[in-house]
């Protein structure tokens, strides 16, 4: 089982969140008993930005909670394209970031799950992409 992680689950652990850490390490453990955990090339760079400092430390702090990198394929970014797409139209006025969209596109092509608090916007865009919501 391949779950994809969502930057809000990681920065909650990592900081940690004390209104969403408790539930985001236990659903992080639950997924990292039941498989692999990955994270995209955007998660990588928006945890970067949140804890600034020295990248080697983060780095090694995903790596050591058993998080690993999984580069976007092609296909999931055509894929998030697309639901980009779809935004755009429904959308009226409201600007949702293109980052989300490319994560939801990499769990929905590389991942079997993704590990989200966001829940409402990916059942949203992503219908066929399997959740777990702390």
């Amino acid at each position: 089982m391949i779950t994809a992680l969502d930057t809000n689950v990681i920065i909650d652990v990592l900081e940690p969140d004390p209104k969403f850490g408790p539930a985001s390490r236990a659903a992080l453990r639950t997924c990292l008993r039941e498989g692999s955990v990955v994270g995209c090339e955007v998660v990588w760079a928006e945890v970067m930005t949140a804890f600034g400092g020295n990248r080697e430390e983060v780095v090694a702090a995903l790596r050591e909670i058993g998080i690993s990198f999984l580069p976007m394929s092609e296909r999931a970014a055509i894929h998030a394209a697309e639901c980009w797409s779809r935004y755009r139209t429904r959308s009226r006025g409201k600007e949702r970031i293109v980052a989300d969209f490319l994560i939801g596109g990499h769990a929905a092509v590389q991942a079997d799950r993704l590990l989200t608090r966001d829940r409402g916007f990916y059942r949203d865009y992503f219908k066929a992409l399997k959740l777990v919501v702390p």
